[in-house]
């Protein structure tokens, strides 16, 4: 069943991502010659009017193979004759239906929660350290240690970061932004991990379900963990997370096999921030990835011609050397956990 349902959810990411570059690309009058869903032996395929469209056995990719679009083609409803406004869409069209069906999906589990969580704290526990370190009743937390928060995971997450349980508080007090510095929590050593926790000694008020609020939450939501990929980035290279804590294919469908025990909204929960991740992952301006070619798209648009098309085949060839390569020491890391 893990198995199946991790099939399913790359399927579904990768089928939506590839679906968005297929539908710019035919309505910027492209040439599509293959839709894919898969990488590796083909093993299934149908040819409809001038596409194939494909089922390969690996799930663990696809691909739009548009005329003209890695190599020289003179033929009609080529990639490089068409305008770079279209090309540019075409290009972003398949992380932008990643979010998409990020929204979507969160807006499902928003909807199915008893209430929104809000930023606003309601209550104190008993000797709570941070209300005697400056946090008050009815503050509406909008940032922590400068970093903004969108919605109430994203507070989580901050504390997660904070280091020896001493933050920087941003609040709304009495319709006035107010500087909390040095909100102190108490901490302890799970014994577990050996690691040092936050107590977290307060609780926020909830939001009533509306259609607008459901939406508004779902877009924050989306937006929260977008914002995840670049910060992880930045931890990854500040050393503040070591690079081994990845998690590549093997990671990912160990998790969606423990998310299946807890359920369907475990699932999605999943499979909604793999598709942003992918989303945002694949804008980053890196070669062989879109936001590579974005770049190339971009400096043409400045400059008013493309780049010789050799160049970009050159750079996007190492980059793609050194993105097979990451992506085989993230694979063997996961591998590795298993045994350690």
């Amino acid at each position: 069943m893990s198995i199946i349902v991790s099939i399913l959810v790359f399927g579904i990411v990768i089928m939506i991502h590839e679906l968005g570059h297929f539908i710019m690309a035919k309505r910027s009058g492209i040439k599509v010659n293959e839709f894919s869903i898969g990488m590796g032996p083909q093993i299934y395929g149908k040819t409809i009017g001038d596409t194939e469209y494909s089922i390969r056995a690996l799930p663990i990719g696809g691909y739009v193979a548009m005329e003209g679009e890695d190599e020289e083609s003179d033929e009609e409803g080529a990639f490089n004759s068409v305008p770079v406004q279209d090309r540019i869409g075409v290009v972003v069209a398949g992380a932008v239906m990643n979010m998409l069906l990020g929204f979507v999906v969160l807006f499902y589990l928003t909807a199915s929660q008893p209430a929104i969580t809000s930023r606003t704290v309601s209550n104190f526990y008993d000797g709570a350290m941070t209300a005697q370190t400056g946090l008050m009743v009815d503050d509406e937390i909008i940032a922590i240690n400068g970093r903004k928060c969108y919605i109430a995971n994203d507070i989580i997450y901050e504390f997660a970061r904070t280091q020896n349980g001493v933050a920087d508080f941003t609040v709304i007090r009495n319709g006035e932004k107010v500087e909390l510095e040095n909100v102190t929590f108490d901490t302890y050593i799970d014994e577990a991990t050996g690691l040092k926790q936050m107590v977290i000694d307060f609780t926020v008020y909830p939001v009533t379900k509306t259609i607008p609020n459901i939406a508004k939450e779902a877009f924050n939501w989306t937006i929260s963990i977008a914002r995840m990929v670049f910060l992880s980035l930045v931890d990854l290279v500040t050393g503040n997370v070591a690079i081994n804590q990845m998690s590549g294919p093997v990671g990912i469908v160990s998790t969606i096999s423990e998310a299946v025990s807890y359920g369907l909204e475990s699932v999605l929960m999943i499979l909604a921030m793999i598709t942003i991740n992918l989303g945002v992952f694949n804008l980053l301006p890196v070669p062989a990835l879109d936001g590579g070619r974005l770049v190339f798209l971009l400096i043409e648009l400045v400059r008013g011609k493309p780049v010789d098309q050799k160049y970009e085949m050159w750079v996007n060839a190492a980059g793609m050397i050194v993105l097979l390569a990451f992506m085989a020491f993230v694979t063997f890391s996961d591998i590795t956990k298993f045994f350690v």
